[in-house]
């Protein structure tokens, strides 16, 4: 996946801090959803290697891993969901409250690594050229 990003800062030789411009996946028609909190230009500051040695003020074309980017989304999107399946069919003898609390309670529990693991994951992205 490929972005328009600012270089903000020199971080060290190769490797400099961006901003870049947070993507949706509905086509940026924010005016009349804002569902998914994106709204209002929301700007990611991410480290990035710098092969072509930029200074700040460059805009650039910044490349991040799609297979990185597509995992993190699975992980979380897909672990609490697990968790609350998994919660729902432990609890299903229950019944009623007690078959949705075990669900919630299997969200929860779905959502906790789904959220360490998320903080700890960086998504590496690299310039590839200077505009």
């Amino acid at each position: 996946m490929t972005q328009i990003a600012t270089v903000e800062e020199r971080l060290r030789p190769g490797l400099v801090r961006i901003a870049v411009a947070r993507e949706t996946a509905c086509g940026h028609d924010c005016a009349h959803c804002g569902g998914c909190g994106a709204a209002g230009g929301q700007v990611l500051r991410v480290s990035a290697a710098d092969p072509l040695d930029t200074a700040p003020g460059d805009k650039v074309v910044v490349e991040s891993d799609t297979g990185q980017v597509l995992s993190a989304a699975a992980l979380v999107y897909l672990l609490p969901l697990l968790g609350l399946l998994a919660g729902c069919f432990a609890a299903a003898s229950l019944g009623g409250w007690g078959q949705a609390a075990g669900g919630a309670a299997g969200l929860f529990l779905g959502m906790a690594p789904a959220v360490v693991l998320s903080r700890r994951r960086r998504i590496a992205f690299r310039i590839l050229e200077k505009l």
